[in-house]
């Protein structure tokens, strides 16, 4: 069974940084692709930030210059650190891993819990 377990959400006014992190544990063979996904109230879950195991990164265009993702494959976890935040980042966000098992299956699709992120004005 493999987990991801997000911490770092919390209040913070516009302008201020919070840094989100998401550890993978359980037992698999390795991880493909890490990121964060962001869902607000009413709207659809969205793409925040993704990072490879090789290190390439992608970010939404609404974040980029200001949000940071990184991983330590060692430890399997990512990081997103986001800066010069906006009340429109106010959201719950969502840790995802494309996860292999073993050597012989395919790649699966984990979330983690979510961690609430809520920017005041």
């Amino acid at each position: 069974q493999v987990q991801l377990v997000e911490s770092g959400g919390g209040l913070v006014q516009a302008g201020g940084s919070l840094r989100l992190s998401c550890a993978a544990s359980g037992s698999f063979f390795d991880i493909d692709a890490m990121g964060w996904y962001r869902q607000a109230p009413g709207k659809q879950r969205e793409l925040v930030a993704t990072i490879i195991s090789g290190g390439s990164t992608n970010y939404a265009e609404s974040v980029k210059g200001r949000f940071t993702i990184a991983r330590d494959n060692a430890k399997n976890t990512v990081i997103l650190q986001m800066d010069s935040l906006k009340p429109e980042d106010t959201a719950v966000y969502y840790c995802n891993a494309n996860v292999r098992i073993a050597t012989s299956l395919t790649y699966g699709n984990y979330w983690g819990q979510g961690t609430q992120v809520t920017v005041s004005s």
